[in-house]
């Protein structure tokens, strides 16, 4: 019964994404090659404190939902964001910034609403929630990063490791899909709303917008 109302809720979540996705205007320019290197430090500074910030909050997931399937399901984004974070150092060392740099990136308040939001459900929404809100919005954020890592390799003459971060988001962890599913299922089966789970998933991807659209402000 609940891995049914789960599927149903997946499918429901993916197609009111599907139906809401509009132009990415920074995709666009960069595709065209018109961001200019400033502004591809302000993705660099953005994404770091995104990172930063997604693997707390899956860490702090999985120490509110310990046990299976979400335990395991949120520690291994947890370690995912380990990875990106090592990754995204090459990016931000291709543009010719440092570490300090990165931390001296002051962030643009829209472009860091999608983690505000993720951490606020990772310290008090259900599981549910999160699992759905990453699974119901993995197809447009692994489009979104398999565009820039192309275009970056092509308008912008980065070499493989450079584009690594976004590489690495374009692809879907092995698994990630059943097992978000799961958990999505478990939350539900435990009587965790659907309506919140499904709201969640609509915000989540209206804060992912808010970043696109706040590295492409003023070009």
């Amino acid at each position: 019964m609940a891995d049914d109302l789960a599927a149903e809720l997946v499918a429901r979540s993916r197609a009111d994404i599907a139906a809401s996705v509009g132009p990415n205007r920074f995709l666009e320019l960069l595709e065209a090659g018109e961001v200019p290197p400033e502004r591809l430090a302000w993705l660099a500074g953005e994404e770091f404190r995104i990172v930063g910030s997604d693997r707390r909050s899956f860490a702090l997931l999985a120490s509110r939902f310990p046990e299976a399937p979400a335990g395991a399901f949120f520690l291994g984004l947890a370690q995912g964001e380990n990875e990106a974070f090592v990754l995204l150092q090459d990016f931000a060392a291709a543009l010719g910034l440092s570490d300090k740099d990165l931390i001296a990136y002051e962030p643009k308040p829209l472009a860091q609403t999608y983690p505000a939001y993720l951490a606020q459900r990772a310290a008090f929404g259900a599981s549910s929630e999160v699992a759905l809100a990453m699974l119901a919005n993995l197809e447009e954020w692994g489009a979104y990063c398999g565009r820039v890592a192309e275009a970056l390799r092509g308008r912008y003459g980065m070499d493989e490791r450079a584009v690594g971060f976004f590489a690495f988001f374009a692809e879907a962890p092995p698994g990630f899909a059943d097992q978000a599913a799961d958990v999505v299922a478990a939350g539900l089966a435990a009587g965790e709303r659907p309506e919140d789970a499904a709201l969640a998933a609509r915000m989540l991807h209206a804060y992912e917008t808010a970043f696109w659209n706040a590295l492409a402000e003023g070009l």
